[in-house]
């Protein structure tokens, strides 16, 4: 959406979309894209086609200077500065444009990471959070690639549990500098980086943050990390000992470093989905392209069955990722234009935008990772045996996608996080989950309608599946809670169940909403491939619903009432009978004839 654009859109709140309708006006998808975020794209996938990859072996083996020199590259042409103020040095973009340089420098692959911890993580904090100092010394030499940046968040004894950080931070007699001793681990561009932005805690229990440089004595670096993929990024331990960082560094307020972390984990999960997004495309590129190229029995391997099921079910669930990505973002842009209308600056306005969709970003960090993995993982098996040699490039993207489940909180942590905070929304009244909850209850109790109602809009019957899936949610999340009561929270299995429908339900309302606004545009033969996309992933996605629900509810109820419970998802999850095997080859014919993924 262009920044001059007014439009008021009916904003839901974050993870309402539960429990409301939306419609397609508001949706905002790829297609909506204005002509200066196209050039901006246009751009990315210049320098990475011009700069990347023709140096990609010398990137994975780390050649001295050479990351450094692309950052700076990268720097000069304005990108790593699209989310800083202009007044500082930056672009100032919004977060739809943003979004679209971490998609489309996917294709970088390991670099990606360099860029994407520089600009996001290692910069984002002194965006949001830096005093006027802060800002004005860091933010233009971190927009040129002057100066780069890290995030040093994990320790050995601190994943998951953030907040469990050990380094300490102690004010010296004079007042002038704290003394921080401590040890981070996995940190990404550690080992050119020049700005550390580090988390400790001050007087012993006040997680707080600091800003550290590379030539503070006592600051040192382990060796290069042998990982399994991502080989081109720098990830090294640092070292911290007896550092005398000068407490002006101090970012944000003492104690009140879980703002600066969490908030910065919101972004970054969208920010890891929209780059899952553009390296799944790129696996499907390799994938029809191999498909295309490789003969067997006289024939191109393109033309078989299995293949094509293969390559259109890579497809089907990138337009679905790409559909909730774009539809997430513009929730967040939207969100952060409306508190700016109310007075917010530009910092504390994105920030609570991330925090309101923080549902929703987890969502698309779990859901979009493992649509990268079976991505990369058919595009070997597509390749078959070159898809194992590390000649060809399916192999190491293979590798480098598997971090993804791991990155910016595990997928096990996000699918938790995403119910826990849908929970203490409904119990803070924020959203209002009971009074729906309550009428599925009783829908429940009534009579089936079975009747069936003329409805000729496109993809009617999809939205309807899409209204009865939510209340299959309702009805397994909310038996669980009576239930189960206090002791839900401890039954992990169940919470990520009812994850998992969460996400299966915002992709399949994102990418009906996209097809459908599609349809309003053009008529429905312009999208054909679309509709088929859509159809497939909604009934697969039902199959899908009616499992997660199952195990969940006959992990807590037995007998009878099972079987009554059973019922109503069965009811719940119903789906007309489509011919998905038709749809799906069609859906091939489309990539293969294109050799991508071009929608």
């Amino acid at each position: 959406m262009s920044e001059t654009q007014t439009e008021v859109k009916n904003l839901l709140k974050g993870g309402e979309f539960l429990v409301k309708t939306s419609n397609y006006i508001d949706t905002f998808t790829p297609e909506d894209l204005n002509e200066e975020q196209q050039m901006i794209i246009d751009t990315v996938v210049s320098f990475v086609e011009n700069e990347i990859v023709p140096i990609y072996d010398k990137i994975e083996t780390q050649e001295p200077g050479v990351a450094v020199s692309l950052l700076e590259k990268a720097g000069e042409l304005g990108l790593l500065g699209l989310a800083i103020p202009e007044q500082y040095g930056g672009m100032g973009k919004d977060f739809n444009t943003n979004s679209l340089l971490v998609e489309y420098m996917a294709r970088a692959r390991s670099f990606s990471l360099s860029v994407g911890a520089h600009i996001g993580i290692g910069t984002l904090p002194i965006v949001y959070f830096g005093n006027d100092q802060q800002k004005e010394y860091y933010l233009p030499k971190l927009a040129t690639g002057e100066l780069k940046a890290c995030y040093c968040l994990t320790e050995p004894s601190s994943g998951s549990d953030a907040l469990g950080a050990k380094t300490t931070a102690i004010l010296n007699e004079e007042g002038t500098h704290y003394i921080v001793n401590g040890q981070k681990m996995w940190i990404t561009n550690s080992g050119f980086a020049d700005v550390f932005i580090v988390f400790c805690q001050i007087d012993g229990n006040k997680f707080s943050c600091l800003i550290l440089e590379k030539d503070m004595e006592g600051l040192t670096l382990g060796a290069e990390e042998k990982k399994m993929g991502i080989k081109g990024s720098s990830t090294r331990q640092v070292f911290l000992e007896n550092v005398k960082v000068p407490k002006e560094n101090l970012l944000g307020e003492i104690g009140k470093g879980h703002l600066i972390a969490f908030n910065i984990l919101n972004i970054g999960r969208y920010k890891l989905a929209a780059g899952v997004l553009g390296a799944s495309k790129m696996a499907l590129e390799q994938s029809a392209t191999y498909a295309n190229e490789r003969f067997q029995f006289k024939v191109p391997i393109a033309s078989f069955g299995a293949i094509q099921y293969k390559i259109a079910e890579m497809a089907t669930r990138i337009y679905a990722l790409q559909s909730a990505c774009y539809r997430a973002s513009d929730m967040i842009d939207n969100k952060e234009k409306e508190l700016v209308a109310e007075g917010k600056n530009y910092q504390e306005a994105i920030m609570l935008a991330a925090e309101e969709y923080a549902i929703e970003c987890s969502l698309l960090k779990f859901f979009g990772s493992e649509v990268l993995d079976y991505c990369v993982d058919e595009n070997v098996q597509i390749h078959g045996g070159m898809g194992y040699s590390e000649e060809l490039a399916a192999a190491a993207s293979y590798r480098d996608a598997r971090i993804n489940r791991i990155f910016e909180g595990t997928n096990e942590i996000n699918r938790l996080l995403s119910v826990d905070m849908l929970v203490k929304r409904a119990m803070g009244k924020k959203i209002d989950i009971f009074t729906p909850a309550m009428a599925v209850q009783k829908e429940l109790m009534s009579v089936p309608d079975f009747s069936t109602e003329e409805n000729n809009e496109p993809l009617s019957a999809e939205m309807k599946a899409v209204q009865n899936a939510k209340k299959a949610i309702l009805m397994t999340a909310g038996y669980a809670a009576q239930k189960l009561m206090k002791e839900l929270k401890n039954e992990q299995e169940i919470l990520m169940n009812v994850a998992d429908m969460l996400a299966e339900v915002f992709a399949m309302e994102s990418t009906i909403l996209r097809t459908q606004k599609l349809i309003s545009i053009k008529g429905e033969p312009a999208y054909e491939t679309q509709i088929d996309m859509t159809k497939v992933f909604v009934s697969d996605a039902m199959e899908r619903l009616n499992l997660h629900g199952k195990h969940a509810l006959q992990s807590f109820v037995e007998g009878d009432e099972l079987r009554i419970m059973l019922m109503g998802l069965k009811r719940f999850t119903k789906f007309e009978i489509f011919n998905t095997k038709n749809a799906r080859r069609r859906i091939a014919a489309k990539v293969l004839e294109e050799g991508k993924y071009s929608f």
